[in-house]
């Protein structure tokens, strides 16, 4: 048997499983979605969200590119933004990053890698304002794991940058965004950042006018 068929085969029984512990569940699925999670997340293979959270499917909404990044220019990116915090009216914004993660280390390199050199300078930005901490670090892996924190923490930063946050948290006080590091040792969650709606808690270069919104 070959991988994809294993694939379809292993859908199959998950199915079928599903329906055997409730049989309402995706029923109740096709219903409607009212997800109270955002997750952004990297790309990589071995950090799926549901399985990470113990989570069932409709309860995250997923967004994942190469290092979670959240870029300005991405439309891809705000546009998934803008639908789950004013159509699904998402409760919490999760940034998950994951220590070893490989675009992080590649951004480290001086190495090209061609049309991801582009993505990969978003990176490379967070490494220069963080660049003297960095460079302290004795190991490569403890450097890239550092960056990796730094990452996930800027992009939290930079997702209260948006017009689009800023309005749900004026009309509805929501979401709160959290940075998150996972481990693929060991499984675990490590809580990097946690901003809670705050007009304050935003340079005050990046607020927007409050009556425009």
């Amino acid at each position: 048997m070959n991988p994809y068929e294993k694939l379809l085969l292993q859908n199959k029984a998950w199915s079928e499983e599903k329906i055997q512990l409730d049989k309402d569940f995706f029923s109740r699925l096709a219903g409607q979605q009212k997800p109270k999670f955002l997750w952004i997340g990297c790309s990589d293979s071995r950090v799926p969200a549901n399985e990470v959270t113990g989570t069932d499917p409709g309860e995250i909404f997923v967004h994942r590119n190469i290092a979670n990044m959240v870029v300005h220019t991405d439309l891809n990116l705000l546009s998934v933004l803008q639908y789950a915090v004013q159509v699904l009216e998402v409760e919490h914004i999760i940034v998950c990053g994951h220590y070893g993660c490989g675009g992080v280390e590649a951004a480290l390199t001086n190495k090209s890698y061609g049309l991801i050199n582009k993505w990969l300078r978003n990176i490379k930005e967070v490494y220069k304002m963080y660049q003297d901490e960095l460079d302290a670090i004795d190991t490569h892996t403890g450097k890239v794991d550092r960056l990796v924190e730094l990452n996930v923490m800027e992009q939290c930063q930079d997702l209260i940058k948006t017009s689009i946050v800023q309005k749900a948290w004026k009309y509805r006080q929501a979401p709160e965004i959290h940075g998150w590091a996972y481990g693929l040792k060991d499984g675990l969650v490590k809580e990097l950042t946690n901003i809670k709606p705050d007009f304050d808690a935003i340079n005050p270069i990046f607020r927007y006018n409050s009556e425009e919104l």
